[in-house]
């Protein structure tokens, strides 16, 4: 398994020590294109490249990267696993401490299976209301327990909870040795009362495949289960190929945003 190394780390910690940043709280968005196969852009407040953060891999090739958000079992993570075995694809899983502690064999499973588990937090709370002892607090518990349940560091990814998040969490979750993953194709799958059904999740996914695109969904959706075969076959059928975060553009070193935008 391959991590940032620990020089490294310690650099930007050093770096990040310096600097006093804000806490002014920021919601993520991004920005279809009008031609939404074309990778979108997204908020300019923030330098991310600065940070070690991505919201999208190469855009000049034809890859994506699927990552799950994970806070609370619903049922379908065994069979997300199953089409990702069955498929030969890898994933990110981006799990809260009470998701470990509530389901150490899907862990072990995803450990196991080579998909990267990554921090989201232990109480799911909007990290810019954290002081920045708490925020520290809230990454370490969940690497700490991991690493108790799986006998492994916790993989160097995090994602903010609700995506809301300011220069200082950035730079605190830097420090602390992640590099923060933000999204560019995201849907309303989370409300489990309120599924859209599998074809109409694998039409708004399908839609909107664009090179290098980093896909959030929720592993509560029954439409994201029943579509995912599907979606990744046609993906392929397009000439996409899957990768896993550990592929993103300089990951070993410093994780600089790749943008071709500019």
């Amino acid at each position: 398994m391959r991590f940032v190394t620990k020089a490294a780390i310690l650099g930007l910690a050093a770096i990040v020590a310096t600097a006093t940043y804000s806490n002014d709280i920021k919601r993520w968005y991004f920005n279809r294109q009008p031609d939404p196969h074309q990778p979108p852009t997204a908020q300019d407040e923030i330098d991310l490249a600065q940070f070690g953060a991505y919201y999208l891999g190469d855009v000049a090739q034809k890859e994506l990267y699927l990552t799950f958000d994970e806070g609370y079992e619903n049922g379908y993570t065994q069979v997300i696993l199953d089409v990702l075995t069955e498929k030969n694809v890898p994933a990110a899983f981006f799990v809260t401490k009470t998701y470990i502690r509530d389901n150490p064999e899907l862990i072990a499973r995803m450990v196991a299976e080579g998909h990267v588990v990554g921090n989201h937090t232990i109480r799911h709370k909007s990290s810019p209301s954290l002081s920045k002892a708490e925020m520290a607090a809230e990454l370490t518990g969940v690497a700490d327990l991991f690493k108790e349940i799986t006998g492994q560091d916790i993989p160097p990814f995090f994602r903010p909870p609700m995506g809301e998040y300011s220069e200082q969490v950035l730079a605190i979750t830097q420090t602390e040795g992640y590099h923060t993953i933000f999204w560019s194709f995201a849907y309303q799958d989370w409300l489990k009362d309120r599924q859209p059904g599998a074809s109409a999740a694998h039409k708004k996914v399908m839609d909107n495949l664009h090179n290098g695109a980093i896909l959030l969904l929720h592993a509560v959706s029954s439409s994201n289960a029943e579509a995912l075969g599907s979606i990744i076959d046609d993906a392929r059928a397009q000439g996409y190929e899957f990768k896993s975060l550990w592929d993103l553009p300089n990951i070993s070193s410093g994780g600089k945003l790749w943008n071709h935008l500019e």
